[in-house]
């Protein structure tokens, strides 16, 4: 078994494909959806995958825009994450289009290798990971079970294999006080917006005393109705995110004090829900981290250390506590472009970004040949797992 010759192969398959990859990939991006509503996104991606001899289950965990995708058998089952929702009003500001092709791209690269020494590919489709924790949901019901490792490229500014990515759970707050003619009887009333930004006050100094790497941020989504009216009921969305799920608990203590400050400063109600869903830390497998390095070096992309700033969150985390998981990054832009920007959905459907889309699925088909063709490997990535569990 020649393993180079494997990866030649899985590389001229990704090349042969790239007009129908990136054709996908732009389609995807000129029909934005959100999470939970990628029904064109998913069918699309589903049918290049049927079309070309997976077998696939459509609407698994019970979520219409979720799938899996199958080719082989046995072990090792190696999974491809594939997201595609986009953000409101943004559209593909986070290159979701680009993930999911790239997965479904080195998956049906890999028939040939799969044919010659076994294994099992396997795309999973993972709807609404911005905002709504879909990986979460699909973790809890068992999609991510029997896997022997998890990988999923992410487009960025930078090419790294592996990066940070914080716990991180959503909080829903209202406050509601009582009106009254903000110039005649300002003394009969309960200012909820009032609460609302002594909140904020409250929130923007705990900033001062937390963690470096913590993050609190939110909007107010309500604010009143109008000015010569003290405003009844307020409502603002706030997320808090942590390095690991102990200070995150911590933290949300804390966060919530600062409410509970404003409503008894001010007289009016609180209420108050945390998400349903907390996207746990990414646990980046460094041993699986080090050959998709090796792989994407082979291509010609210069890869910078481990990323330790830019915190996001991802709810690929939540698969990393179970399954030996990373999520690398590959470049399609400059520097100075921010991701969740206009200029880096721009970007998602560019030439770079065209580029970044294909060196992606290379690496990802390249790293899974090295996965089914070295017991070695997986045992030290299953090692690595283990032991920090």
């Amino acid at each position: 078994m020649d393993i180079e010759k494997l990866k030649a192969m899985v590389v001229k398959e990704v090349e042969a494909r790239q007009e129908e990859l990136i054709e996908l990939s732009l389609r995807i991006h000129q029909n934005p959806e959100l999470g939970f509503h990628e029904v064109k996104a998913s069918g699309w991606l589903t049918e290049y995958l049927e079309r070309n001899g997976f077998r696939v289950e459509k609407g698994i965990c019970q979520l219409a825009t979720a799938f899996k995708g199958s080719y082989g058998s046995g072990k090792p089952a190696i999974a491809l994450l594939a997201e595609y929702d986009a953000l409101p009003k943004l559209g593909h500001a986070c290159g979701h289009n680009i993930i999911s092709t790239a997965a479904v791209g080195a998956a049906v690269a890999l028939r040939g290798a799969i044919d010659k020494v076994g294994g099992n590919v396997v795309v999973i489709g993972t709807p609404a990971e911005e905002l709504y924790g879909g990986k979460v949901i699909m973790a809890e019901r068992g999609a991510f079970d029997d896997l022997d490792a998890a990988m999923i490229v992410h487009p960025s500014v930078v090419d790294v294999a592996s990066i940070q990515a914080l716990a991180c759970i959503g909080l829903e707050v209202e406050f509601w006080g009582k009106a009254a003619h903000a110039a005649a009887y300002p003394q009969e009333g309960v200012n909820a917006l009032e609460a609302m930004i002594q909140a904020f006050n409250g929130i923007n100094s705990l900033r001062q005393h937390i963690r470096e790497r913590a993050r609190i941020h939110g909007i107010i989504t309500q604010g009143g109705e109008a000015p010569n009216v003290v405003p009844v009921y307020t409502a603002g969305s706030f997320l808090v995110r942590a390095e690991d799920e102990a200070y995150l608990d911590e933290l949300k203590e804390k966060v919530l004090n600062c409410f509970n400050a404003a409503s008894l400063a001010t007289g009016a109600r609180l209420e108050y829900k945390w998400a349903d869903v907390c996207y746990a830390p990414l646990k980046t497998n460094f041993a699986l981290a080090e050959v998709f390095s090796r792989n994407m070096e082979a291509l010609g992309r210069n890869l910078c250390p481990a990323l330790n700033k830019g915190f996001g969150s991802s709810d690929v985390g939540n698969v990393s506590a179970l399954v030996p998981t990373i999520h690398p990054e590959v470049a399609i832009a400059p520097m100075d472009v921010l991701p969740h920007s206009p200029e880096f959905a721009a970007a998602a459907a560019s030439e770079g970004g065209n580029r970044g889309l294909l060196d992606g699925a290379k690496a990802l088909a390249m790293t899974a040949v090295d996965l089914i063709t070295q017991p070695e490997i997986m045992g030290r990535i299953k090692e690595e797992f283990f032991a920090a569990k």
